[in-house]
């Protein structure tokens, strides 16, 4: 019986033959990562053509390297809500650029409370990062920790395996709630992102907020109380534009002798739904109602530049990039401070007369 001939697979080897070149200038064409005259590349690539040479196997490539090439970047809750926030789209940016550089696969997948903590276990992965800041704990991180994957984080999880950019939130609130006081405001109230499990938009006291799970949403929380302990305090449903303005409602709808002067909010855009809150009452931001917001992103529908902390986005993911670049490397890196600042706009002014 006759047997069909069995064709071997086309090389690298054969098309530098072909080529008449060194292997490793073949592989440098096909790489894009060295320099290569254009004449030389072109001989290569019309002996892979003639060959039907494809290109090197990534699988069998980052088996040789040890590496899979791919990074998982995981983001709390679901994905569709990060792409609604800027702030969260220009961390991811930065992030997704500084893995490009390194040749690298971003693996975007949302942690929510009820994620099973082997949802990773199909994929392999070279490092995990949490980019934005999410619960203290995560039900993958036991898993991640076992495989031994470098973990880079934005504040959370709060596991000492975790490598950290590092926000100081607490001085952060503090900050914005310092201006308005400084202002001579004395009535003042706080708008939080979501601390626990999501629930209507309503007001919370001190000893709710102690022992919550989302360590940014508590320390900012925490900031503002520490430097206006009498302050009101609204935890809102979502961080988005619409709850804002269902807190600023619940804070300014009320008599002008209840009514916070000033107000300071956990994000943009929570900030911007306080201002509409205001107008919709017919309130005047800043003459009657301070508004300030924490992020730093660009609102032009919004007519008016918010008071706010602003914490560079793209930077931010540039960094979480870097650290895990270096984790990736061998080296051990630490945990990073990153600087943000209080960037005075035209929604805070002294309180009203009277």
């Amino acid at each position: 019986m006759t047997r069909p001939r069995q064709t071997r697979k086309v090389t690298l080897r054969d098309v530098a033959d072909r080529a008449g070149v060194a292997t490793s200038t073949a592989s440098l064409v096909f790489s894009g990562r060295g320099p290569v005259a254009q004449a030389t590349a072109d001989r290569v690539r019309a002996a892979a053509a003639d060959l039907g040479y494809a290109g090197p196997d990534p699988l069998a490539s980052s088996l040789r390297q040890g590496r899979s090439g791919t990074v998982a970047v995981i983001v709390e809750e679901r994905l569709l809500d990060a792409f609604r926030d800027p702030f969260a789209l220009t961390v991811l940016d930065g992030l997704a650029q500084e893995l490009d550089s390194m040749g690298t696969s971003m693996l975007l997948m949302a942690d929510h409370a009820d994620s099973p903590d082997n949802s990773l276990a199909g994929h392999a992965i070279d490092a995990a990062i949490f980019p934005l800041c999410g619960r203290d704990e995560s039900p993958l991180v036991d898993h991640l920790v076992a495989r031994g994957i470098p973990l880079v984080g934005a504040g959370a999880p709060l596991r000492d395996e975790v490598i950290h950019v590092v926000i100081d939130e607490h001085g952060a609130s503090a900050s914005a709630t310092h201006h308005l006081v400084d202002l001579g405001h004395t009535r003042l109230a706080h708008v939080t992102m979501p601390l626990g499990a999501p629930r209507p938009t309503h007001l919370v006291g001190r000893d709710d907020i102690a022992g919550t799970v989302y360590a940014d949403a508590r320390e900012r929380a925490l900031g503002f109380l520490d430097t206006a302990p009498q302050g009101s305090v609204v935890e809102t449903e979502r961080a988005d534009v619409v709850q804002g303005e269902v807190a600023g409602r619940l804070l300014l709808d009320v008599a002008p002798q209840d009514r916070p002067t000033g107000v300071v909010a956990q994000s943009d855009l929570l900030a911007a739904g306080v201002v509409r809150a205001a107008e919709s009452l017919g309130l005047r931001v800043p003459e009657d109602v301070s508004v300030t917001g924490f992020d730093g992103v660009d609102l032009p529908w919004l007519d008016a530049r918010l008071t706010t902390v602003v914490q560079p986005g793209e930077a931010k993911g540039r960094l979480l990039g870097d650290l895990t670049r270096r984790a990736l490397a061998g080296e051990s890196p630490a945990s990073t401070p990153f600087e943000v600042r209080l960037r005075v706009g035209d929604t805070t002014a002294p309180p009203p007369a009277g």
